[in-house]
């Protein structure tokens, strides 16, 4: 299904869960010594969305992701050339072509945080630009608090 706001509405109000990922395509393009800092949220739309819909907010952490892809860092005068944002250069990228291309082993760590209820605020609250900045800098920094300690805890990426 294609994120986007509307789809995420229609499925909030038929009393399913919404998975996103508030950092967006800035997350998933980190180079390797940035892992695991989490990159600024965008303006909100996910808090918007859940006032909204009157659904809380599941803090959720995944650790083990960034050594999958370890990107070391990014062409992108190349990329721009074939219509991308960037080209990856990995430790196995572009050297093992097309192969290099497949995920490294890595175990993976998922949290589930305290839910932030949200459902004894009003739906126009999402018009409330200061609430809604606050509400994403509280769920930014509580998935890096667990993100941090669960980086801490494990004794290796494989283990």
């Amino acid at each position: 299904m294609r994120a986007c706001r509307e789809n995420a509405e229609r499925l909030l109000q038929t009393g399913r869960s919404v998975i996103a990922f508030p950092e967006g395509a800035k997350g998933a393009a980190k180079v390797f010594r940035e892992r695991y800092r989490l990159q600024r949220f965008g303006r909100g739309g996910i808090v918007r969305t859940a006032l909204a819909a009157r659904a809380p907010l599941v803090p959720t952490a995944v650790v083990g992701a960034e050594e999958a892809h370890p990107i070391l860092f990014k062409v992108e005068n190349l990329a721009r050339f074939v219509g991308l944002p960037f080209v990856p250069v990995t430790p196995t990228f572009p050297a093992l072509g097309p192969i290099g291309l497949l995920p490294l082993p890595s175990k993976w760590i998922v949290q589930f945080g305290e839910p932030i209820p949200l459902d004894h605020l009003e739906p126009d609250a999402a018009e409330d630009e200061l609430l809604v900045a606050r509400l994403n800098e509280d769920l930014r920094s509580r998935i890096q608090a667990m993100v941090d300690a669960s980086v801490r805890a494990r004794e290796s990426v494989w283990s």
